[in-house]
């Protein structure tokens, strides 16, 4: 998830537009590598909306994990998906994620909005933040945390473009990293 440095996913009327003058190419592929390893997307209903109406027509670097991945929604007023390879589910959030995550297969990315990703957090949903940090502060706009979440580094990685991407896990519980860093693209990896 894209977020400022003051903890912002969006300005208050949600624009993003921000986050892209650090986006570089680096970045670009760090993402691409991620997305590519999510066994499906889990997003909201207004998320969804936004991202069907652009990834399928798309030909930009993540459209095809985009597009190839499975996606489910969750939402209570949603019936009927048209991106393909999309599922809707409209139980409870925590029972059906706790359903997803006992299912085998790769693990589950989500996406935003905001307010999914905090009724996730709310609920102790969320074994991995994978952060985006853009070099930008908001000053007020829709926060990812609203209440003091204690978390602990799992990794880091800085970008030309001046983003870093931050993993980390809710304090006090034993993780490993989710996904492997590629050493040709961490910073002193190569270096004996």
């Amino acid at each position: 998830m894209n977020v400022s440095l003051d903890g912002f996913v969006g300005r208050n009327d949600g624009d993003v537009e921000w986050i892209f003058p650090s986006i570089d190419e680096e970045l670009q592929e760090w993402l691409a590598d991620m997305l590519g390893q999510a066994g499906a997307h889990v997003m909201g209903r207004v998320t969804y909306g936004d991202m069907a109406a652009h990834w399928p027509s798309s030909d930009e670097p993540y459209a095809a994990p985009m597009n190839d991945i499975p996606k489910i929604v969750f939402s209570r007023t949603l019936t009927e998906a048209t991106w393909p390879q999309t599922t809707v589910l409209s139980g409870d959030l925590a029972t059906e994620v706790a359903r997803l995550k006992a299912e085998d297969g790769d693990e589950l990315l989500a996406h935003g909005g905001a307010g999914f990703a905090r009724a996730l957090i709310s609920r102790d949903l969320v074994d991995e933040y994978r952060l985006i940090i853009h070099p930008v502060a908001l000053g007020s706009g829709l926060p990812l945390f609203t209440t003091a979440t204690d978390l602990r580094l799992v990794s880091s990685e800085p970008f030309p473009g001046g983003a870093m991407a931050v993993t980390y896990a809710p304090a006090g519980t034993p993780h490993a990293p989710a996904r492997t860093p590629d050493p040709a693209r961490t910073p002193g990896a190569a270096e004996g």
